[in-house]
């Protein structure tokens, strides 16, 4: 497949601070795989641009009085008036057909410059609530939504008993945000313990993950991972 303007556009939002870590590799080595399926790649990397992540009042200068974030975010869609980076992310969201979030699980969730992207890009009014539903009747219905991640512990403890099983930790970010606003959600990508391996396992690691990646490019509805 040839990448062109026609060809579908994956966004790839990441969030590790280390520009040489694994997770970082893992991201570059999942877009490089994207981009040979035939994707175009658009890569956020909020470290590097010092995303700020709390959604607040200053996002909204005309606020007066008691401040209720999601009609705020509701009325800035409705009056164009989002703050302008927000709305430029909001807009690289909404043309993207697949999302991949690429991060380390930190305290077995995202970490908090990427839960505040979701908080603040993921605006009511733009891609749930107003004149969209939730979940299949939201305004990210049709377009698809996977993670990439990789994890302190090894496998084996993400397991009854031990810490539990890895499904458990990711309902609320496959349920709550990213079905919630009609995404199909595809089997993640996961690399477990890398600190922990050798040059060679880390090396042999990558290959895994552009080989699942590539699976999903080419044929993503083989790996629905949907928890529905």
């Amino acid at each position: 497949m040839s990448t062109s303007d026609a060809a579908p556009l994956a966004l790839i939002v990441h969030a590790h601070p280390e520009p040489r870590s694994f997770s970082t590799a893992q991201m570059t080595t999942a877009a490089q795989a994207l981009r040979e399926a035939g994707y175009r790649v658009d890569v956020l990397d909020l470290y590097a641009d010092a995303w700020a992540p709390t959604l607040a009042r200053d996002d909204f200068p005309s606020v007066e009085g008691h401040f209720k974030p999601q009609a705020e975010q509701m009325r800035a869609v409705r009056e164009g008036t989002l703050d302008a980076t927000v709305q430029a992310h909001l807009d690289r969201l909404l043309a993207a057909d697949l999302l991949v979030l690429s991060f380390p699980m930190w305290w077995f969730s995202l970490p908090a410059i990427l839960k505040g992207w979701v908080d603040r890009v993921f605006a009511m009014g733009a891609v749930f609530g107003g004149d969209h539903g939730l979940f299949e009747n939201a305004a990210l219905a049709g377009k698809q939504a996977m993670l990439l991640f990789t994890t302190g512990a090894p496998s084996e403890m993400f397991q009854p008993g031990v810490f539990g099983p890895m499904d458990d930790f990711l309902f609320h970010i496959h349920r709550g945000m990213l079905e919630f606003v009609g995404y199909r959600v595809l089997d993640p990508v996961v690399t477990y313990g890398p600190a922990h391996m050798t040059d060679q396992e880390r090396a042999a690691a990558l290959e895994t993950v552009r080989e699942s990646v590539t699976l999903i490019a080419a044929d993503p509805a083989s790996r629905d991972a949907s928890l529905v």
